[in-house]
């Protein structure tokens, strides 16, 4: 899904953010972990960028290639699975395993969900299973918002993406965070969000 926000008024965002938190990368070193696809992306109106983000296919695709690509470069000690890997093995269980791209991982964006609710919990075991190598742990980018900076001139928007570590073993949330980053466009925002994953690297 791709979305624009209208009718955003900066009141609704004046309290400070709480500080994007680091992937856990220690406790996820030599572990295989799945990277699912990105499901749902919005803009606020106001940022103009509507022709930017026009294509849904077009920005879930590149999308993915910015999170999965900065994950791999900037965190080589987890072992991803990429969501084009998880397509693949999909498609060789049809009936079996859920379409990464039509699954309700949007709804992890709630701060509130611990524990991931059936059927989605169901599927991102069977998906994990079958394309993750055995792995037990999914990495979801749940949803990419972006608004307008606050205080800056121009077309200045911030990235925020939210993210969440699934055990899907157990379905429960061990791990949750907003990753920001402001850009004069989605893609450098996008990319400086990622990257504040990893912060202490260029």
């Amino acid at each position: 899904m791709v979305a624009l926000l209208a009718g955003c008024g900066g009141k609704q965002h004046a309290e400070t953010p709480a500080p994007t938190q680091p992937l856990p990368t220690a406790g996820l070193a030599a572990q295989q972990v799945s990277l699912l696809p990105l499901t749902l992306v919005a803009a606020e109106d106001t940022l103009r960028w509507q022709a930017l983000l026009a294509d849904r296919r077009a920005v879930l695709t590149r999308a993915d290639s910015v999170i999965g690509t900065l994950l791999k470069t900037r965190a080589p000690e987890v072992t991803w699975t990429l969501p084009d890997e998880l397509r693949r093995a999909a498609r060789r269980a049809p009936g079996i395993a859920p379409d990464p791209d039509q699954m309700g991982t949007a709804i992890l964006r709630a701060p509130a969900i611990t524990s991931v609710p059936d059927p989605l919990r169901s599927e991102l075991r069977t998906l994990v299973a079958l394309g993750g190598n055995g792995g037990r742990y999914a990495f979801v980018p749940a949803a990419l918002v972006f608004r307008r900076s606050p205080g800056q001139t121009g077309q200045v928007g911030t990235a925020e993406l939210s993210v969440v570590l699934v055990d899907v073993r157990m379905g429960r949330v061990g791990f949750r965070t907003v990753a920001r980053g402001d850009g004069a466009d989605p893609w450098s925002a996008l990319t400086r969000a990622v990257k504040s994953l990893t912060p202490g690297l260029p």
